[in-house]
């Protein structure tokens, strides 16, 4: 058995593991890394990066598919399944060289293979060749796609958003479990590349969207497009040849059964907490397995040890395992002296056709308590003129600011490019612009930002008139 001392032991290799690795590093600490899976990130080799290039696909061949109502008429579109999947296989193995490349740059010394548990609160062992004592720790274990238990054990019918870039060809029919992000993402790309797919969802959600009257909007606009059955329940499937005999019931009870080539489960992934030992570390478990941590500092309690990207759940994006990885290495590596680090603005991002986007302070969030506190401003896309331009029109946007600073605190929406949307109004809440200061700001002409303009107008008005109405409430009367 081998025997190691450290300062810093990082547990995983994907974004949150690697900037915790190096910032660690970059503190002067001892540093080892450890996987126990092949290298290349979550959104490298089955997540964002892969998921876009078949979107990209989609939204070519939609767009040939639907160039009549513009006078251009293309004639037969045929759809090659399988240059389709290679050509994302290809640029996905390019995405996940970036990265490989990246972990063979570590010392060799402080890469370590095998799956790490710990032993005690400052013990790991790696498989049963290697014990490690760390005087820190951080938990960069990533996620994996969650499996329903109704459809365990039913067949290779059965998939997860990870196997779906491993195909050769595209399939005739796919069942998709979820109507999260990726589900959304994955089921309207194939829609459009030709394949039958069906939603079914176990609520009502869509995505990240808690705002209401945006939730409604997307289920109208995405149920023009898409099947979806939502508030059904996955009773069970059954594997017969190479189809999958689904069976779900409604919120009636009423019961039903098609087939399919695959049922896609995506109904969201989990944090790879639970085969870790964390029982032996003293750390205090929240409901969920994940240790209680202060998304601050990302540290676990007032222990040593840290927890980063999705293996906490908090913010489960690239981009925040990226801030997550930062600040628990720079901690790690400069530990007891923990500080909180650099935490941007929310944002998240559906590439759904339109966009679905959400960002800064969440209407769930705000309306928290029971007292809303805040006033609200909305467009819809049907008559924007950029979007009526090029047949985009859908959609909605609704944005939020507080009474009295009316400082602008967030928004929801699914609308047309509402990742270049949500990005401008995601900076806005960073720097803690008041809705005044943000129409003040130039909008060209003619651009889809012109409908931000508008809800950001909307929005001004019913702060004023909230404003007018606590001020009358206040008075009293004969004053």
């Amino acid at each position: 058995m081998k025997k190691l001392d450290v300062d810093v032991a990082v547990i995983g290799t994907g974004t949150a593991g690697m900037t915790a690795y190096r910032a660690a590093k970059a503190q002067g600490a001892r540093t080892v890394v450890i996987e126990s899976g092949v290298y290349g990130t979550t959104c490298a080799r089955v997540g964002c990066m892969p998921s876009k290039l078949l979107i990209a696909a989609a939204e070519s061949a939609h767009a040939m598919q639907h160039s009549a109502p513009f006078g251009v008429h293309a004639g037969e579109v045929r759809i090659d399944g399988p240059a389709v999947m290679e050509r994302v296989r290809r640029e996905r193995d390019r995405f996940v060289g970036f990265v490989v490349e990246s972990v063979d740059s570590f010392d060799e010394d402080d890469k370590l293979r095998g799956h790490a548990r710990f032993t005690g609160p400052h013990t790991l062992l790696v498989d049963d060749h290697t014990e490690i004592n760390a005087a820190r720790v951080v938990i960069a274990t990533g996620s994996t796609p969650l499996r329903l238990p109704a459809l365990e054990n039913v067949g290779p019918g059965i998939v997860t958003s990870d196997d779906v870039f491993y195909w050769d060809d595209l399939p005739t029919s796919v069942a998709v479990i979820g109507t999260g992000v990726i589900g959304l993402e994955l089921g309207q790309a194939l829609h459009r590349l030709g394949v039958r797919v069906k939603f079914y969802a176990r609520g009502g959600s869509i995505a990240h969207i808690s705002d209401p009257e945006v939730l409604r909007a997307a289920g109208r606009v995405l149920n023009e497009e898409l099947d979806i059955q939502f508030q059904t329940k996955v009773l069970g499937a059954v594997q017969e040849g190479d189809e999958v005999a689904l069976t779900v019931a409604d919120a009636l009870g009423n019961e039903q059964t098609e087939r399919f080539q695959y049922v896609l489960m995506a109904a969201g992934r989990t944090p790879n907490v639970h085969d870790i030992g964390l029982e032996t570390t003293g750390l205090e478990l929240g409901a969920d397995g994940i240790p209680l941590f202060d998304a601050r500092t990302m540290q676990c309690g007032n222990s040593h040890i840290f927890i980063a990207g999705d293996a906490n759940n908090e913010r489960p994006l690239l981009h925040d395992a990226a801030d997550h990885g930062k600040i628990a290495g720079d901690n790690a590596g400069r530990y007891p002296d923990v500080r909180p680090g650099l935490r941007r603005t929310a944002i998240a991002v559906a590439f759904t056709e339109p966009n679905i986007a959400t960002l800064g302070a969440s209407y769930r969030t705000l309306v928290e308590g029971g007292k809303r506190k805040f006033a609200v401003g909305s467009v819809s896309f049907a008559n924007q003129g950029r979007s009526r331009v090029m047949l985009q029109n859908k959609g909605m946007l609704r944005v939020y600011a507080e009474f009295g600073s009316r400082r602008f605190l967030g928004a929801e929406m699914i609308a047309p490019r509402a990742e270049h949307l949500a990005h401008t109004l995601s900076w806005a809440v960073q720097m803690r612009m008041t809705v005044d200061q943000m129409l003040e700001m130039p909008f060209y002409h003619p651009v889809i930002e012109e409908g931000v303009r508008t809800a950001l107008r909307d929005l001004a008005q019913s702060l004023t008139k909230g404003e007018s109405d606590v001020d009358a409430a206040d008075t009293e009367p004969g004053t």
